[in-house]
Protein backbone atom coordinates (compact mmCIF):
# COMPACT_ATOMS: atom_id res chain seq x y z
CA UNK A 1 0.00 0.00 0.00
CA UNK A 2 1.33 3.40 -0.90
CA UNK A 3 1.52 6.12 1.73
CA UNK A 4 -1.53 8.40 1.53
CA UNK A 5 -1.25 12.20 1.62
CA UNK A 6 -2.34 13.16 5.11
CA UNK A 7 -1.65 16.19 7.33
CA UNK A 8 1.71 14.82 8.58
CA UNK A 9 4.34 13.18 6.39
CA UNK A 10 4.78 9.48 7.28
CA UNK A 11 5.95 6.08 6.12
CA UNK A 12 4.12 2.79 6.71
CA UNK A 13 4.63 -0.93 7.13
CA UNK A 14 1.60 -3.10 6.55
CA UNK A 15 0.89 -6.12 8.75
CA UNK A 16 2.02 -9.51 7.47
CA UNK A 17 -0.57 -11.19 9.69
CA UNK A 18 -4.04 -9.89 8.81
CA UNK A 19 -6.78 -9.67 11.43
CA UNK A 20 -10.40 -8.56 11.24
CA UNK A 21 -9.44 -5.42 13.12
CA UNK A 22 -5.96 -4.06 12.49
CA UNK A 23 -4.02 -2.68 15.48
CA UNK A 24 -1.83 0.31 14.72
CA UNK A 25 1.45 1.58 16.17
CA UNK A 26 2.48 5.20 15.56
CA UNK A 27 6.16 6.11 15.89
CA UNK A 28 7.30 9.61 16.93
CA UNK A 29 11.01 10.36 16.59
CA UNK A 30 13.21 12.64 18.70
CA UNK A 31 14.46 16.19 18.16
CA UNK A 32 16.57 16.61 15.02
CA UNK A 33 15.71 13.21 13.60
CA UNK A 34 13.12 11.96 11.09
CA UNK A 35 10.61 9.21 10.32
CA UNK A 36 13.31 6.72 9.29
CA UNK A 37 14.91 6.60 12.74
CA UNK A 38 12.50 4.45 14.78
CA UNK A 39 11.25 2.71 11.62
CA UNK A 40 14.30 0.43 11.90
CA UNK A 41 12.33 -1.33 14.67
CA UNK A 42 9.31 -1.95 12.42
CA UNK A 43 10.31 -5.31 10.91
CA UNK A 44 11.09 -6.70 14.38
CA UNK A 45 7.72 -5.84 15.93
CA UNK A 46 4.52 -7.91 16.00
CA UNK A 47 3.33 -9.17 12.59
CA UNK A 48 -0.27 -8.00 13.08
CA UNK A 49 0.70 -4.34 13.51
CA UNK A 50 0.13 -1.64 10.95
CA UNK A 51 3.08 0.68 11.64
CA UNK A 52 3.09 4.39 10.83
CA UNK A 53 6.28 6.37 11.43
CA UNK A 54 5.61 10.10 11.44
CA UNK A 55 7.87 13.04 10.57
CA UNK A 56 7.71 16.01 12.96
CA UNK A 57 6.24 19.15 11.33
CA UNK A 58 9.10 21.63 11.90
CA UNK A 59 12.13 21.20 9.58
CA UNK A 60 15.54 22.05 11.03
CA UNK A 61 18.73 23.24 9.34
CA UNK A 62 20.69 21.62 7.79
CA UNK A 63 18.54 18.48 8.26
CA UNK A 64 16.20 16.74 10.66
CA UNK A 65 12.88 17.78 12.17
CA UNK A 66 11.43 18.83 15.51
CA UNK A 67 8.04 18.60 17.23
CA UNK A 68 8.82 21.94 18.85
CA UNK A 69 11.74 24.32 19.17
CA UNK A 70 14.30 24.08 21.96
CA UNK A 71 16.11 27.32 22.73
CA UNK A 72 19.46 27.83 24.39
CA UNK A 73 19.52 31.04 26.38
CA UNK A 74 22.22 32.37 28.72
CA UNK A 75 19.70 33.50 31.32
CA UNK A 76 17.20 30.66 31.13
CA UNK A 77 19.46 27.87 29.97
CA UNK A 78 17.68 25.33 27.75
CA UNK A 79 13.94 25.74 27.43
CA UNK A 80 11.15 24.38 25.25
CA UNK A 81 8.61 26.20 23.11
CA UNK A 82 5.50 24.87 24.87
CA UNK A 83 3.07 26.71 22.57
CA UNK A 84 4.62 24.90 19.60
CA UNK A 85 4.52 21.61 21.54
CA UNK A 86 0.78 22.06 22.16
CA UNK A 87 0.28 22.66 18.43
CA UNK A 88 2.13 19.42 17.69
CA UNK A 89 0.10 17.59 20.36
CA UNK A 90 -3.09 18.50 18.55
CA UNK A 91 -1.62 17.83 15.11
CA UNK A 92 -0.80 14.29 16.28
CA UNK A 93 -4.26 13.81 17.79
CA UNK A 94 -5.88 14.84 14.50
CA UNK A 95 -3.44 12.74 12.48
CA UNK A 96 -4.35 9.63 14.52
CA UNK A 97 -8.01 10.09 13.53
CA UNK A 98 -7.09 10.69 9.87
CA UNK A 99 -4.84 7.63 9.67
CA UNK A 100 -7.31 5.30 11.40
CA UNK A 101 -10.01 6.22 8.86
CA UNK A 102 -7.72 6.33 5.80
CA UNK A 103 -6.00 3.00 6.43
CA UNK A 104 -9.06 1.28 8.01
CA UNK A 105 -7.43 0.62 11.39
CA UNK A 106 -8.87 -0.34 14.76
CA UNK A 107 -9.56 2.91 16.69
CA UNK A 108 -9.63 0.94 19.96
CA UNK A 109 -6.14 -0.53 19.50
CA UNK A 110 -3.80 2.43 19.00
CA UNK A 111 -0.24 2.35 20.37
CA UNK A 112 2.10 5.36 20.47
CA UNK A 113 5.84 4.68 20.53
CA UNK A 114 7.97 7.74 21.17
CA UNK A 115 11.63 8.51 21.70
CA UNK A 116 12.83 11.62 23.56
CA UNK A 117 10.81 14.58 22.22
CA UNK A 118 8.49 12.03 20.59
CA UNK A 119 7.88 10.53 24.04
CA UNK A 120 7.08 13.94 25.53
CA UNK A 121 4.45 14.38 22.82
CA UNK A 122 3.15 10.80 23.23
CA UNK A 123 2.53 11.44 26.93
CA UNK A 124 0.79 14.72 26.06
CA UNK A 125 -1.51 13.14 23.47
CA UNK A 126 -2.38 10.11 25.61
CA UNK A 127 -3.17 12.10 28.74
CA UNK A 128 -5.01 14.87 26.86
CA UNK A 129 -6.96 12.48 24.59
CA UNK A 130 -7.00 9.05 26.30
CA UNK A 131 -10.04 8.00 24.26
CA UNK A 132 -7.74 7.87 21.19
CA UNK A 133 -4.91 5.79 22.72
CA UNK A 134 -4.63 2.31 24.26
CA UNK A 135 -0.87 1.92 24.79
CA UNK A 136 2.14 4.20 25.11
CA UNK A 137 5.77 3.09 24.87
CA UNK A 138 7.71 6.02 26.34
CA UNK A 139 11.44 5.77 25.60
CA UNK A 140 13.97 8.28 26.97
CA UNK A 141 11.52 11.11 27.59
CA UNK A 142 9.65 12.82 30.41
CA UNK A 143 6.17 14.08 31.25
CA UNK A 144 5.76 17.84 30.63
CA UNK A 145 2.58 18.87 32.45
CA UNK A 146 2.67 22.33 30.82
CA UNK A 147 1.63 20.89 27.45
CA UNK A 148 -1.32 18.81 28.67
CA UNK A 149 -4.89 19.86 27.96
CA UNK A 150 -6.56 21.93 30.64
CA UNK A 151 -8.56 19.82 33.12
CA UNK A 152 -6.93 16.62 31.78
CA UNK A 153 -7.05 15.14 35.30
CA UNK A 154 -10.79 14.58 34.80
CA UNK A 155 -10.20 12.26 31.82
CA UNK A 156 -10.90 8.52 31.91
CA UNK A 157 -7.53 6.73 31.93
CA UNK A 158 -8.91 3.27 32.76
CA UNK A 159 -7.99 1.77 29.35
CA UNK A 160 -4.55 3.38 29.07
CA UNK A 161 -1.38 1.25 29.45
CA UNK A 162 2.10 2.73 29.70
CA UNK A 163 5.59 1.30 29.36
CA UNK A 164 8.40 3.72 30.35
CA UNK A 165 12.16 3.29 30.04
CA UNK A 166 15.28 5.44 30.26
CA UNK A 167 19.05 5.21 30.16
CA UNK A 168 20.57 5.60 33.62
CA UNK A 169 23.46 7.67 32.20
CA UNK A 170 21.37 9.74 29.76
CA UNK A 171 23.26 12.99 29.14
CA UNK A 172 20.41 14.67 27.18
CA UNK A 173 17.37 14.13 29.43
CA UNK A 174 18.34 13.46 33.08
CA UNK A 175 16.93 10.22 34.46
CA UNK A 176 15.57 12.15 37.46
CA UNK A 177 13.13 13.87 35.07
CA UNK A 178 11.96 10.49 33.77
CA UNK A 179 11.57 9.04 37.27
CA UNK A 180 8.87 11.62 38.05
CA UNK A 181 6.50 10.25 35.39
CA UNK A 182 5.36 7.04 37.17
CA UNK A 183 4.70 9.07 40.33
CA UNK A 184 2.54 11.59 38.43
CA UNK A 185 0.80 8.80 36.53
CA UNK A 186 -0.01 6.94 39.76
CA UNK A 187 -1.95 10.02 40.95
CA UNK A 188 -4.12 9.61 37.82
CA UNK A 189 -4.70 5.94 38.61
CA UNK A 190 -2.26 4.73 35.94
CA UNK A 191 0.14 2.16 37.37
CA UNK A 192 3.53 1.87 35.70
CA UNK A 193 7.22 1.88 36.59
CA UNK A 194 10.38 3.19 34.97
CA UNK A 195 12.60 0.51 33.45
CA UNK A 196 16.20 1.70 33.67
CA UNK A 197 19.07 0.53 31.46
CA UNK A 198 22.81 1.33 31.78
CA UNK A 199 22.99 3.38 28.57
CA UNK A 200 22.92 7.03 27.46
CA UNK A 201 20.29 8.67 25.28
CA UNK A 202 19.39 5.63 23.22
CA UNK A 203 17.61 2.26 23.20
CA UNK A 204 19.50 -0.72 24.58
CA UNK A 205 18.74 -4.08 22.83
CA UNK A 206 17.44 -5.47 26.16
CA UNK A 207 15.17 -2.43 26.32
CA UNK A 208 13.80 -3.23 22.84
CA UNK A 209 13.03 -6.86 23.69
CA UNK A 210 11.40 -5.83 26.96
CA UNK A 211 9.01 -3.32 25.39
CA UNK A 212 8.28 -5.70 22.51
CA UNK A 213 7.24 -8.37 25.03
CA UNK A 214 5.18 -5.79 26.94
CA UNK A 215 3.44 -4.72 23.73
CA UNK A 216 2.61 -8.33 22.86
CA UNK A 217 0.65 -8.61 26.12
CA UNK A 218 -1.25 -5.36 25.54
CA UNK A 219 -2.28 -5.61 21.88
Amino acid sequence: METKKLSLHHIIKEPTLKKDKTPVLFMFHGYGSDENDLFSFASELQDELFIISVRAPYPMQPYGNAWYAIYFDAAQGKFSDDAQAIESRDKIANFIDEAVITYNLDPDNVTLLGFSQGTILSYAVALSYPEKVKNVIALSGYLNEDILKENYVGNDFSKLNLYCSHGSVDQVIPIDWARKAPLKLAKLGIQTSLNEFPVGHGVDPRNFYQFKEWLGKHL
